[in-house]
């Protein structure tokens, strides 16, 4: 993999490599999303097996003032009129303030917002839906600027497995009352792979593998059809915007899988601990 990097970024201007603090990884540097996006997918299409961490911005520190410094972006935006109202509220959270409104013509609306880089990563498929694939966005980077502060991210927490095996049925319809799952019946699942999206704002770890109990009793009736719902599929640019910081999307030829950073539980509480710790 290593050499592998070396050499797209020898081929490659946009692309830098560096050794990471942590052993066997590389922090990759690129422009943008899309374009770190089709170089794992290359990677994967080659044969590589790896795992990618959420992307980041790059910041820098002010000689004069000693601020850091972040990336800011003018994202232009046209949409329907019935969805500029949510738009508008879904980049006031991720800091964008808002510079100019108006009609387009044809019952659209132009909106204008000034914004960290930070806080388009993983928007844009957001956007596609919140405006049912109708909108359109243009993005011009304008230069570095103070940090704007901590920005919200992914409100759902994760449905985390604490089994390894084969996912079966019987589990998963019961597990879908808890929220969106990403895999189905038959799929191999391990300890600390992500299996869908929680309904709530917490991580809960769940058992994806648990049979029916079979008894010598007959039922009066036949058992209820256990119907599932489709599992939401994840391109690879949609995965990576997915995850949070102690996550991981785990790539290989044949899957695109999300997984937790650590994957024991006991693992996952203690640094979970020391992250609050330190916030504080």
């Amino acid at each position: 993999i290593r050499d592998r990097l070396l050499r797209e970024a020898e081929g490659n201007v946009a692309i830098r490599v560096t050794e990471s603090a942590e052993k066997d990884s590389f922090d990759v540097a690129g422009r943008g999303e899309l374009q770190l996006g089709v170089l794992i997918e290359t990677m994967r299409r080659e044969g590589f097996e790896l795992t990618i961490g959420r992307p980041r911005v790059l910041t820098r520190d002010n000689e004069q003032t000693g601020e850091r410094e972040e990336p800011f972006e003018e994202a232009l935006i046209d949409v329907d009129e019935q969805y500029s109202g949510v738009v508008v509220e879904k980049m006031s959270l991720r800091k964008g303030e808002l510079r100019d409104m108006r009609p387009s013509g044809a019952g659209k609306t132009r909106l204008t917002f000034l914004m960290p880089s930070r806080g388009l990563i993983g928007y844009h498929g957001e956007f596609l839906t919140d405006t049912r694939g109708t909108g359109m966005m243009n993005r011009l980077f304008l230069g570095y600027r103070p940090w704007a502060g901590p920005i919200e991210g992914r409100r759902n927490g994760s449905l985390i497995s604490n089994a390894d095996g084969e996912a079966v049925q019987y589990a998963l319809f019961y597990l879908q009352e808890r929220g969106t799952l990403f895999v189905e019946p038959g799929q191999k699942v391990y300890v600390g792979m992500i299996l869908g999206e929680n309904s709530r704002d917490n991580d809960l770890d769940v058992n994806p593998i648990k049979e029916k109990k079979l008894t010598n009793i007959r039922a009066a009736g036949k058992d209820e059809a256990l119907l599932l719902i489709p599992p939401r599929r994840m391109s690879l640019e949609q995965a990576i915007a997915y995850i949070e910081d102690d996550e991981l999307v785990e790539v290989t030829p044949s899957a695109v899988r999300l997984r937790k950073r650590y994957l024991d539980p006991h693992e996952r509480k203690k640094h979970a601990r020391r992250a609050e710790s330190e916030a504080a």
